[in-house]
């Protein structure tokens, strides 16, 4: 079996450079006082349903900004960058909205007035409204509130099977992300109500995790007890097919209870099974393939394999205006390019155990002195995991520096390890930190002075009327899109939604020719 080493020497310049990366990045819309904007999702901004960039995610109030795929880590950052811009160009002329700068979430009301997305009256956009209804049915609507930022990551010719590969890694080292990322110790209390938890209180408001990470990431954050049944195998494409399938097609007590339509006819959930659609399936990673209109996204990686995979455990940072910076990118493409190159072999029940015990404690007492976590059946010191995993990562950044030029990469590599060597630079100790120091301890008023000083900073910057005018178009035409779209249906809905639904629309197992 070849080493590290030499699969990294194996691989061409060329291959390098074409590594491909895109970003979304969900936020919340609050009002000036920390509570969260109730307002619809501004028309300005153009059609939630068919905007390429700008479209919400699980509520009205969270807006969800998408780059297109970048070879450049300052290209991607750039268009992030400009959509903010719109953005903020368009809540300034509403008012004096801005976007919460923390994955945990603002103010909150009462879980049920928090609105749902709204995606106009097509078949698909409705089913996009009822799959979200279903999800504040099933988990409450506060959780769907909390944001992060998804990571798309590719290269070129990497088989499904060596993105699975990828993937078992990840998981195994997703911890040191979790360390060095998290930026969610602390939150509004109105986001625990009536639920059981461990966090201590910080203030008459909020509630935190000392030693804390990610709360996002941990028990509080997106998970659930009904999903801790799914057994996922990331052992093969057809593995992971048919533990989705059996998720998405198998009857769940709870749903069934809670029943597909109300009393009075309207849709409380898609579906009684486990799963509604695949992306109610929350993972810290998953393997993803672009669909085609109308397609499930299991029958389009059954169909034609995995075409990237979506990071889906970064916080938001609260002291980067866009919430990442390009040495955190930088970071992330030596640590995905390791978990493709390093033996990845296959996962067992017992180490998936393993690796969900280290997430939970990482995010909850992550920078705890002396932490230790489970791998291979015994305990180690989580700072010397990480230094293990940081020497296993210069020779993959000095290589992309040698291709790139410059020794960014190498740099961020040093600041990583920095962050090991003293947990309170990480981002988790800084925000208890001014927290404490400015603003008595208070997690909506430190969020808020943040958000603030983030929307000042973003409407400051240059946006030439070229490229307002340039976004501008962009929406005018997705809302155009939307009326076609709408126009152009002829099904009834219940019958849409069957025909979506049904188990055929899945894809057969093992239709992908397997790779060698």
């Amino acid at each position: 079996m070849s080493s590290l080493q030499e699969r990294l020497g194996a691989l061409s310049p060329v291959t390098l450079k074409g590594i491909r990366r895109g970003i979304e990045k969900e936020s919340l819309r609050a009002q000036a006082d920390g509570a969260l904007a109730l307002t619809p999702h501004p028309a300005a901004l153009g059609s939630a349903l068919t905007h390429p960039h700008i479209t919400t995610d699980f509520s009205e109030s969270q807006v969800e900004l998408i780059t297109g795929v970048h070879a450049g880590v300052e290209a991607c950052l750039e268009e992030l960058t400009q959509t903010h811009q719109f953005t903020y160009q368009v809540l300034q002329e509403m008012g004096d909205e801005m976007l919460w700068v923390s994955s945990m979430p603002c103010g909150l009301p009462a879980d049920e007035t928090i609105p749902i997305g709204r995606y106009g009256s097509s078949n698909i956009g409705r089913s996009k409204s009822v799959y979200r209804m279903g999800l504040g049915h099933r988990y409450g609507r506060r959780m769907q509130t909390i944001s992060g930022i998804h990571y798309n990551w590719s290269m070129p010719d990497v088989s499904s099977e060596a993105y699975f590969a990828l993937i078992r890694n990840f998981r195994r080292h997703a911890f040191l992300l979790l360390y060095l990322f998290g930026a969610s110790p602390a939150v509004c209390s109105s986001f625990l109500a009536g639920r059981a938890h461990e966090l201590q209180t910080l203030n008459d408001h909020t509630m935190y995790m000392p030693y804390g990470t990610s709360l996002r990431m941990g028990r509080l954050g997106y998970q659930s007890d009904a999903q801790a049944s799914i057994a996922v195998s990331y052992n093969s494409l057809d593995g992971y097919g048919a533990s989705l399938q059996d998720a998405l097609t198998r009857p769940y007590p709870a749903y069934e209870a809670i029943g597909v339509r109300n009393p009075g006819g309207d849709y409380n959930q898609l579906d009684t099974s486990l799963l509604q659609i695949e992306n109610e399936f929350y993972g810290t990673i998953r393997p993803k393939r672009v669909i085609q209109p109308g397609e499930r996204p299991l029958h389009a990686l059954r169909e034609r394999g995995v075409e990237y995979i979506e990071v889906r455990l970064m916080d938001l940072d609260p002291f980067i205006p866009v919430g990442i910076t390009a040495q955190t990118m930088r970071f992330l493409d030596v640590f995905l390019l390791h978990c493709l190159l390093a033996d990845s072999p296959l996962d067992t029940p017992q180490e998936i155990a393993e690796t969900s015990h280290s997430r939970d404690r990482v995010a909850a007492r992550g920078r705890e002195p002396g932490l230790r976590l489970e791998r291979d059946g015994r305990e180690v010191l989580l700072t010397d995991w990480g230094m293990e995993l940081m020497e296993a990562f210069v020779p993959i950044a000095a290589r992309l520096d040698a291709v790139h030029g410059g020794a960014q990469y190498s740099q961020a590599l040093v600041a990583a390890r920095a962050g090991l060597a003293d947990a309170s630079t990480l981002p988790s100790a800084r925000v208890l930190e001014v927290m404490a120091r400015e603003f008595d301890n208070s997690f909506i008023r430190f969020a808020r002075a943040q958000s603030q000083q983030t929307r000042r900073t973003l409407l400051s910057l240059p946006f030439p009327a070229d490229m307002q005018a340039r976004f501008r178009a962009m929406a005018q035409q997705s809302i155009e899109d939307q009326k076609r779209i709408e126009a152009a249906d002829t099904v009834p809905f219940d019958i849409y939604l069957q025909q979506y639904l049904s188990p055929e629309r899945l894809g057969l197992p093992g239709a992908l020719p397997r790779a060698a």
